[in-house]
């Protein structure tokens, strides 16, 4: 283990996807010291237990303004002391103070090769524009929109029979592998970044980051 191995994960439902980065925990560098929930009846924190993972609800329901709780929140994430903090399916649009707090410690996964489809509703959107490939992104938070680097990509083909529910069911299975990969990669300082630019080890990489082919994502390390 490194001594920056430090993950607090941020989620609001099933925590599946904490429940990948639990699973390939001893694969990596990697420790899940503690796990935040905006809802109190987020499976995920269920999950966390079962891990033995210390987790906490904080409904932001009972706060005034999301200025407030982001604030309360972040209290909380600091007493763990994080090197990495990862947003894995948190449903809350962030505050400037919260982002600007975690600034090159907050990571987060898109279902769409970014740039391209930002937002919602990426499996579709992929579809109408008549791509031939989609995909994940892992990046850096910003207050922009899914805008902040990108630390690493995975894609696959679309078929003639995709759906929008089976294209997602196809790219849920890719980011259940690169989301573990991507935070081992940064705490293990592979990954770095610098004035907005990735680089693994110390090579600098493109605005998408490192692709990894969906033939490789299961067995790369």
């Amino acid at each position: 283990m490194t001594d920056n191995n430090r993950v607090v994960v941020l989620l609001s439902g099933s925590g599946t996807t904490l429940q990948a980065i639990l699973d390939q925990q001893s694969q990596y560098s990697y420790e899940v010291v503690g796990v935040l929930s905006n809802r109190p009846d987020a499976f995920g924190l269920e999950r966390a237990g079962k891990a033995g993972v210390e987790s906490l609800s904080l409904d932001h329901k009972l706060y005034p303004s999301r200025e407030l709780f982001d604030l309360e929140l972040m209290k909380h994430i600091d007493a763990y002391k994080p090197d990495l903090v990862v947003l894995a399916g948190y449903m809350r649009i962030l505050s400037s103070a919260f982002v600007e707090h975690y600034q090159g410690k907050l990571i987060n996964i898109h279902p769409s090769l970014l740039p391209k489809h930002k937002g919602l509703n990426t499996y579709q959107s992929a579809l109408d524009a008549g791509d031939s490939e989609h995909g994940t992104s892992v990046h850096f938070v910003t207050e922009e929109l899914d805008s902040g680097s990108v630390v690493m990509q995975a894609a696959l083909e679309i078929t003639p029979s995709d759906t929008a529910q089976t294209l997602e069911q196809r790219v849920k299975v890719m980011e259940h592998h690169l989301y573990p990969k991507a935070i081992d990669w940064i705490v293990s300082g592979r990954i770095a970044l610098q004035d907005d630019v990735i680089s693994l080890d110390k090579k600098p990489l493109g605005p998408q980051g490192y692709r990894i082919p969906e033939t490789s994502i299961v067995t790369e390390k």
